[in-house]
């Protein structure tokens, strides 16, 4: 299994796109595996012939593990059965010839082994994880793997099949002498997926490891969307407001490119391009696909890269380059009528920009008293990279960039 992400454990295999006996090129795609992040498309990187597949679509595989077999043009698929047999004994594989020829880029780790008495029973690691939090087990369990091997998708079904939990809720009564009173409550559980785990833990990270501090701006906005009306009457692209809010956080970092910047430990980083990622909310979480060299790309060309983006994350298609990189997000609740809100940082990003709803509201010109669309934009900033000064000053060239928004057609 690669190191899809840098620093993942483990990685789950969410589908295969290749089958036994195909032929591969470089670049051509093998699987859909599920990381701690996201979803993606895995490439292969050497060209040969498909011998067979080691792991069952929802299995867990430990990063390094093997997880297909591939083999050279000409060679048999009987050369790489010893590596199999070392595979399900959950013995060392041996060095040796046939493990030369036989290219091994991905499969289940070790499949986890549990002895009985009257059987060894296999099961993968993310399946024992499950089945033990949800007091499952395996013993019970008919594995649909290889080799009669217990999968995830063993231990889910065998969870959906239950009842759902009743638990008994004893509420003391208020009047001495009178016996408390149960209600019964009722729920379900839904196990952890790994970018659900991910996310808690990488937020718990950047909300207790990085120093947030921020910074609200509320921008008068009605030119905005007469701007974007008439962009849109005469574009073959739909222009939306947020693609124009991202056309003015590129803005804003050309003039203050002191702002664009990343932490590390041992120095800072300044980037030279504006790469942003855009928060996509789908079922399986929340994708941040980063549009690059935002500074040279037209609104229209913006508006169809974050369309694309989000249309194939929300399909579960990104590729892993994709998802890398970026030194600030966008992330909209407006859409959902979320008037303000502080989003928390993304390591090692330095910066994000949380967008509320337009709503109609009184405002105050030159001593007048008038009705206005207005937005809240809130910038979440680590402090370690960004001072408070310097942080002003990017929200105020953003602010100057959505009041005036002209400025972002030239």
């Amino acid at each position: 299994m690669p190191e899809v992400f840098a620093g993942s454990s483990e990685a789950a295999l969410s589908s295969w796109l290749v089958q036994a006996g195909d032929r591969i090129e470089v670049g051509t795609p093998l699987a859909e595996i599920e990381t701690e992040k996201a979803n993606v498309e895995y490439a292969a990187e050497t060209a040969g012939i498909i011998g067979t597949t080691l792991v069952v679509p929802g299995d867990s595989v430990s990063v390094g593990a093997p997880i297909l077999v591939l083999l050279q043009i000409g060679e048999a698929h009987s050369e790489i059965q010893p590596f199999l047999d070392a595979l399900n004994n959950d013995r060392p594989t041996p060095v040796s010839a046939t493990d030369e020829k036989a290219d091994s880029i991905e499969v289940s780790h070790h499949a986890d082994v549990k002895t009985t008495s009257d059987q060894r029973l296999f099961a993968s690691p993310i399946a024992r994880r499950i089945a033990r939090d949800a007091k499952i087990d395996l013993n019970r369990l008919r594995g649909t793997g290889p080799a009669g091997r217990i999968t995830r998708r063993d231990v889910e079904s065998s969870m959906a099949a239950r009842p759902m939990h009743t638990a008994s809720v004893v509420a003391q009564s208020t009047e001495p002498g009178q016996p408390a009173t149960g209600d019964q409550v009722s729920y379900e559980e839904i196990p952890h997926s790994g970018m659900r785990r991910a996310i808690a833990r990488r937020l718990t990270e950047s909300k207790s490891t990085v120093p947030h501090f921020y910074l609200t701006a509320e921008c008068r906005v009605d030119e905005l969307f007469a701007v974007r009306a008439r962009i849109n009457e005469t574009s073959t692209t739909r222009i939306s407001i947020n693609d124009l809010i991202v056309k003015a956080v590129a803005g804003a970092f050309v003039e203050v490119p002191e702002a664009n910047v990343t932490w590390t430990d041992s120095a800072m980083l300044r980037h030279s391009a504006v790469d942003i990622s855009i928060a996509v909310a789908t079922q399986d979480g929340l994708y941040t696909p980063v549009v690059r060299e935002l500074e040279t790309l037209t609104i229209s060309a913006l508006s169809q890269q974050i369309t694309e983006l989000a249309t194939r994350a929300k399909e579960r298609r990104l590729r892993q380059d994709e998802l890398e990189g970026g030194s600030f997000c966008v992330t909209n609740l407006g859409m959902y009528g979320t008037l303000q809100f502080s989003a928390i940082l993304n390591p090692p990003q330095s910066g994000i920009l949380a967008v509320g709803a337009a709503t109609q509201q009184p405002v105050v010109t030159d001593g007048a008293l008038s009705i206005a669309r207005v937005m809240r934009f809130t910038l979440s900033v680590d402090h370690r990279a960004i001072d408070g000064a310097m942080a002003a000053t990017w929200l105020a060239a953003f602010t100057k960039r959505i009041e005036n928004p002209l400025s972002l057609l030239v």
